[in-house]
């Protein structure tokens, strides 16, 4: 074998020309095999990985209304009330079964200690208890839908 005869019956200067168009060009990977003899020239991927979520898609959706709700913050100011918060991150169901009457609506009186919405959480169904006593003024998620840890849910006065 001469100097110049590096592997596959190749030259340095060729495996380099074949680095060349993977690195520059639409290849990604070449693979030359001869025999026993096998060049594999692959272009580096400089992209990190996505990032893994922490938690399914229901965090995706539940950063909107969070959004809206800061969004309308002068707005949320001039509310006069009790703001209900989630205590936790979840799922925020109004009344205790598909086929039940919701906890509370909008008009209904409540007094401190009573149960205002159910928030699931890791299969768990968590119930909320007002700290207030008034009247519910205005309900600010949809049943169903995925509230964030300190997300305000409703408004009592």
């Amino acid at each position: 074998m001469s100097e110049n005869m590096i592997a596959c019956n190749l030259t340095f200067d060729e495996i380099n020309k074949l680095a060349d168009k993977v690195e520059n060009g639409k290849l990604s990977k070449i693979k030359i095999k001869n025999g026993d003899c096998e060049v594999v020239i692959e272009k580096e991927n400089k992209m990190p990985p996505p990032p893994m979520p922490m938690m399914p898609a229901v965090g995706v959706p539940a950063a909107a209304p969070a959004a809206e709700v800061q969004e309308n913050a002068p707005v949320e100011k001039t509310i006069s009330g009790n703001v209900v918060k989630a205590p936790i991150v979840g799922t925020y169901y109004s009344k205790p079964g598909p086929d039940k009457a919701p906890f509370v609506e909008v008009g209904s009186t409540v007094k401190k200690g009573d149960v205002l919405m159910i928030i699931e959480s890791m299969k768990l169904m968590n119930e909320v208890q007002s700290e207030f006593d008034g009247v519910v003024k205005e309900i600010l998620v949809s049943d169903g839908t995925a509230v964030e840890f300190d997300q305000p849910v409703m408004i009592i006065e």
